[in-house]
């Protein structure tokens, strides 16, 4: 089920379960995983992306492994708050992934992720990580600042902040 607002989703998730935070993108998915206590994100992998079957099946299979209760799904907003085709390509994905029997019941939000990217190259650098590493974990490591920052409003919200 589709919550278009991180507020929604709060009161819905079970207590000790990690969320999913994913960076799409056109050739890649990043993901990244929270801590069970939904303090923490970090930078789990980097699905090549295939087809939507093929793509979902890999989610769904870390979804299981990693007991995720709820995925939150980077929105790529203009640097105007509009959206544009990215933005609709990322809801189309997670209405097609809602409509799945295996995501049925698992909830998925969206988070604005602008300058995510840039976040995670400038870290990436200082971290002095070689130009190739970086291309090989960008998306992963995008992922856990669009799933950090959803992480840091949500524990906002359930202090009434």
């Amino acid at each position: 089920m589709i919550y278009p607002e991180l507020s929604d989703l709060v009161p819905l998730l079970p207590p000790m379960r990690g969320l999913m935070g994913l960076d799409l993108g056109t050739k890649t998915i990043g993901v990244a995983l929270s801590d069970r206590l939904l303090t923490s994100a970090s930078a789990l992998e980097t699905v090549k992306r295939k087809k939507f079957g093929v793509d979902a099946d890999a989610l769904a299979a870390l979804i299981a492994k990693h007991e995720i209760c709820g995925i939150v799904l980077g929105l790529p907003r203009n640097m105007d708050g509009s959206e544009g085709p990215r933005a609709q390509a990322t809801r189309a994905f997670a209405l097609n992934l809602s409509r799945r029997p295996d995501f049925a019941e698992l909830p998925i939000t969206f988070w604005d992720e602008r300058l995510s990217t840039v976040a995670a190259e400038r870290a990436l650098i200082e971290a002095d990580t070689t130009r190739k590493r970086r291309s090989e974990v960008i998306d992963a490591v995008a992922a856990s600042y669009i799933l950090q920052g959803a992480l840091d409003r949500m524990r906002h919200l359930r202090a009434g902040i």
